[in-house]
């Protein structure tokens, strides 16, 4: 298989462009040589065919040659508002978030998330999982890079949505009026997920969000976990634009 990487900055056919260092150490373990074929993406859609044209001890130099406008996106663009889990699950989460096609995360701190960050750790949080999105793309084909936030808490979040924001709002919820998600399908180009953290969102927390135009809307009977949940939810909207 060829090597996918990406690149944060403008490509264009025979530019020549210096990695960044995570890239630059995937070609010095894969052992390539100066001409070996290699696939680049610096997120503004499609990629590009490319080549290595020098490796240093501290610096690898490709070319690019060829754009393919190869897109591989969800029709709706998804973005998951989500009460972080905690220790590694929040990584996990975001990976194959990234490889099931959510467009942006929103990490949240509600009244019972058990992680809970701010300022500039907040930061550097954000900073570790927009890494891991680049490594998911890289794996899974995506050439557009989704979007990881700094973390907010819940309610400054909702309040920061105005009414005029487009797009479809919903709320994962086990409430007995909650519809089931495939019946909820609208026919917004954006959709926002909102889910909550181990322990779920308070019956405050949950009606602030319907206040602020969020549906409830259930995935079954079962009570999934804080990390399951937004990645269901993610499968069953890209399990339904397969079927359409």
């Amino acid at each position: 298989m060829i090597p996918r990487l990406h690149v944060p900055a403008a490509l264009a056919a025979g530019l020549d462009t210096v990695l960044p260092p995570n890239a630059t150490r995937h070609v010095q373990v894969l052992r390539l040589q100066p001409g070996a074929e290699l696939c680049l993406f610096d997120g503004s859609g499609g990629e590009w065919r490319a080549e290595v044209r020098a490796i240093g001890r501290r610096e690898v130099v490709v070319r690019a040659l060829a754009h393919a406008s190869v897109e591989r996106e969800l029709a709706r663009a998804v973005t998951l508002a989500l009460g972080m889990p905690a220790n590694e699950r929040m990584d996990t989460l975001v990976e194959k978030a990234t490889e099931l096609g959510a467009t942006a995360i929103q990490p949240l701190v509600c009244e019972r998330s058990v992680l809970r960050v701010a300022g500039e750790r907040a930061e550097r949080k954000a900073a570790h999982w927009q890494a891991i999105v680049i490594a998911a793309c890289e794996q899974c084909g995506r050439n557009r890079v989704p979007t990881v936030h700094a973390p907010l808490p819940l309610r400054e979040w909702l309040e920061s949505r105005g009414d005029e924001d487009s797009g479809q709002r919903l709320l994962l919820s086990l409430d007995a009026d909650a519809r089931p998600l495939a019946a909820a399908r609208g026919d917004q180009r954006n959709v926002t997920f909102l889910s909550g953290p181990e322990g779920g969102l308070t019956e405050a927390e949950q009606a602030f969000a319907r206040q602020r135009g969020f549906e409830p809307v259930s995935l079954g009977a079962r009570v999934l976990r804080a990390e399951t949940a937004p990645l269901a939810a993610l499968a069953v909207i890209a399990a339904l634009e397969a079927a359409a």
